[in-house]
């Protein structure tokens, strides 16, 4: 890499660390760069997982306050994410690259939907409980978990707007606040990125000068961005995933 390459990827490194934090789908600004900079597209995906890792775990750090008394739910949730990381850092040897490009745009759709109207969602379903009885499952129950893996899966193969489709399923089905379920959002990327990249280490070759810029750049990135998403009331940061996942869908369907 050329000087100027360099300071575009920790530069990258900053955004995607920061955006990460506060919502997710931060791969969309270090991707595009470490593809400028020549890097196959194998080999840009996986130096990005590995270098985003130390920005999840920044986050996770930033957002502390939040994990309070989430112990038992973020263990069961890390660990259908880490099985579900594994089947996709698999998944990106075996399959064509064009594999998920169709399906993704949709997704990505979908999470947005779903966050939107998860208050309306919200009050339906503690409607519906309260007239027959029932608790919410704390931990979100077996459909949580499923989709979590399913979500996981994606994230070990490609990662872009994974925390998006993270946050719209813990929504939906978690009764807590938008804030905690980002912090518990921060834990399982990170648990994805690190198994994926774990994995990637023995099968596949990094360009280590990205994954260093993309490591230093991120955990800065992670401090921002918990300083300032924490800070977000629940309609900003409402805003703010919808925003983010809606450029996310735009780059791409252009890519």
């Amino acid at each position: 890499m050329t000087t100027w390459e360099m300071l575009a990827v920790l530069a990258a490194g900053i955004g995607a660390g920061t955006i990460n934090t506060i919502v997710g789908s931060g791969t969309l600004i270090t991707f595009p760069v470490l593809l400028a900079t020549g890097l196959p597209p194998v080999t840009a995906t996986v130096s990005n997982a590995l270098g985003l890792i130390p920005g999840s775990i920044s986050g996770a750090i930033g957002y502390r306050k939040e994990l309070a008394g989430q112990r038992r739910r973020v263990l069961r949730l890390a660990t259908a994410a880490a099985v579900g990381g594994l089947g996709g850092a698999v998944l990106l040897l075996v399959l064509p690259s064009t594999a998920f490009e169709t399906i993704v745009p949709v997704l990505v759709a979908l999470a947005l939907a779903l966050v939107i109207l998860q208050p309306r969602i919200s009050r339906a379903v503690q409607r519906r409980r309260e007239a027959h009885g029932s608790q919410a499952d704390p931990d979100g129950g077996p459909l949580l978990v499923t989709g979590l893996l399913l979500a996981s899966v994606y994230g070990g193969y490609f990662t872009a707007a994974q925390g998006i489709i993270y946050l719209s399923l813990m929504g939906m089905l978690l009764p807590d606040t938008l804030q905690r379920l980002n912090a518990t959002k921060n834990i399982l990327a990170a648990v994805v990125n690190t198994i994926a990249a774990l994995f990637f280490l023995f099968v596949a070759h990094f360009d280590w000068t990205a994954v260093v810029l993309i490591a230093v750049g991120s955990a800065l990135g992670g401090q921002i961005g918990a300083r300032v998403g924490r800070k977000l009331p629940p309609a900003a940061l409402r805003v703010v995933i919808v925003a983010v996942g809606t450029l996310a869908i735009v780059q791409l369907l252009l890519r």
